[in-house]
């Protein structure tokens, strides 16, 4: 026998949750053609694995990189924790399907979360959004067709009901992007143009969803609670699910304050839903603070007509006051506890690291006013994130929620991350760098969570759920996304104070059988392919 490379005399969890076996794995082109003993078996490359742990390649299901990857193709930041798929589009936000006019015009208004990739790149399909990223980056992609994307292109970006012919246009550009590989369909309801829709919308929607066996992945609504069933949240998404039949997954669902301690309070409306029939799943990531950008803080007839409609509105002085006024009196979301992380590079960057507070300390004005004023100076270019507890004990008890939550066999991860791509000036969330390894590392040994376990909710789990097909798990003909790592010693370094950090204990990460990491370096090779 002969292969490319033979990863030798490493421990093997294959993903399903079985225990780890002394096997070496060969590959050969793109694919996994052995795993055994292959002591006697001829490779171009021999890599000694004696020691460290073999799995398949991480999958993570919510990543915002849709645009930091059409910048940066090596993603150092996801590769090197052993993400070797990535799932974009979650939340509803992304870029495809659009027209050239609104990709440049969603382009700006989502540039706070995903940076500005280039403008003359064809969006018009899940088919050419995908071809964007096809052997142009170091991990594969997939991706979700999302529902603002979707909804831009049936009815502009307007608080319209989407009905009728806009509706059966709609329903077609959804058909049409799941029969292009897209692996279900997202929706953020703290976002627009998503928080438009009311519940009877996103059940039509997700009817089609259906049909495919894909699921509809959604943030929970905290926008136009009104329209939304028993306003909203959980119960909203439980809902779609029994009516329209489609699979649904919750993203980021954890708990928070004022729930940490308390799992049974967010998981008894879902394991009711599940006893009903309604097939769910969730995912989670191991930090206790999310991140975002302003425009979750305004309300919907701010966003109307879209990125140009909203700065006249920021420039005009008194619908500017207006606004201020609103975000002070009735707030959607309180803007208290949180820190600048990205804004262009120029008089503002300064902000950078600084909390909102702070922040408006030094500028002498209220929140809203700076939050507002930064809008309009850099065109909305601004990302923030949370403020992690001060408490240390109600930080441990978080994370020990999330890894009891993590243990359940309907759970996987996804970072959240939001990587930062110049011209912005940045200081991302830590799980953008450090999410997969905390979780594989200080967090599995801390709660003594059996290893095979934790691999298996980063593997087959999402595998199996979005119809990832021939990846996340270590068998032969599947392709060879594999990782490499020293389960003993394992750990992210990325801190919040000091989050551009790689983790440490990750020497090898193979995609497609190319290696992209190597003695914890990237190596510079785009091997990943397009997910359909």
């Amino acid at each position: 026998m002969s292969f490319d490379t033979i990863i030798s005399g490493g421990t093997v969890i294959d993903g399903a949750g079985t225990p780890g076996v002394r096997a070496d794995v060969g590959i050969s082109g793109k694919e996994i053609a052995a795993i055994g003993d292959l002591s006697k078996a001829q490779a171009g490359r021999v890599i000694d694995a004696t020691g460290l742990t073999i799995t398949p390649g991480f999958i993570d299901v919510h990543a915002h990189s849709d645009g930091a990857l059409l910048v940066d193709g090596q993603h150092a930041s996801g590769i090197r924790q052993g993400v070797t798929t990535e799932i974009l589009c979650p939340d509803g936000l992304s870029y495809a399907p659009l027209s050239r006019d609104d990709y440049l015009m969603y382009r700006k208004y989502l540039s706070g979360i995903l940076g500005f990739p280039p403008e003359d790149l064809d969006m018009s399909s899940i088919d050419a959004f995908l071809g964007n990223y096809h052997l142009k980056t170091s991990c594969n992609v997939a991706t979700f067709i999302g529902h603002g994307p979707v909804r831009i292109s049936a009815v502009g970006m307007n608080d319209v009901p989407l009905r009728g012919n806009d509706m059966d246009r709609a329903k077609g550009m959804l058909r049409e992007g799941l029969e292009q590989g897209a692996r279900g369909f997202s929706t953020g309801l703290s976002y627009y143009p998503c928080a438009y829709s009311d519940t009877d919308e996103l059940v039509e929607l997700c009817s089609v969803a259906a049909e495919f066996g894909l699921p509809y992945s959604t943030h929970l609504r905290n926008h136009n609670t009104e329209r939304g069933y028993a306003g909203g949240g959980v119960l909203e998404a439980l809902e779609i699910g029994r009516r329209s039949g489609v699979p649904v997954h919750l993203e980021h669902y954890r708990t928070q304050p004022p729930s940490i301690g308390d799992i049974a309070s967010i998981m008894d409306p879902v394991d009711a839903a599940k006893a009903g029939g309604v097939d769910v799943t969730l995912e989670a990531y191991v930090y206790p603070v999310g991140s975002s950008f302003p425009h979750t803080f305004v309300p919907g007839w701010f966003h109307e007509g879209g990125f140009d409609d909203m700065m006249d509105r920021l420039r005009d002085v008194e619908t500017r006051k207006g606004l201020v006024k609103f975000l002070q009196e009735t707030p959607i979301t309180p803007m208290g506890g949180n820190m600048f992380t990205a804004i262009p590079e120029g008089p503002n960057s300064d902000l950078v690291g600084m909390t909102f507070e702070d922040a408006a300390a030094a500028r002498d004005t209220s929140i809203e006013e700076l939050v507002v004023q930064l809008m309009a100076d850099e065109n909305m270019a601004v990302g923030f994130r949370g403020i992690p507890p001060t408490s240390v004990r109600v930080w441990r008890a978080f994370e020990e929620d999330v890894m009891n939550l993590l243990s359940r066999p309907d759970y996987m991860i996804g970072s959240d991350s939001i990587p930062v791509a110049p011209p912005l000036v940045g200081l991302v969330h830590p799980r953008a760098y450090g999410c997969f390894a905390r979780f594989i590392g200080r967090l599995r040994r801390r709660f003594n969570r059996p290893l095979e376990q934790v691999i298996q909710r980063i593997t087959q789990n999402p595998a199996e759920r979005f119809k990832i097909t021939k990846r996340g798990l270590l068998t032969k003909g599947n392709f060879a996304d594999i990782v490499v790592f020293n389960a003993d010693t394992v750990n992210d370094q990325s801190s919040f104070e000091d989050p551009a950090v790689h983790p440490s204990g990750i020497p090898y990460v193979f995609v497609n059988g190319k290696l992209a990491v190597e003695n914890e370096q990237v190596t510079g090779v785009l091997a990943g392919e397009a997910v359909r």
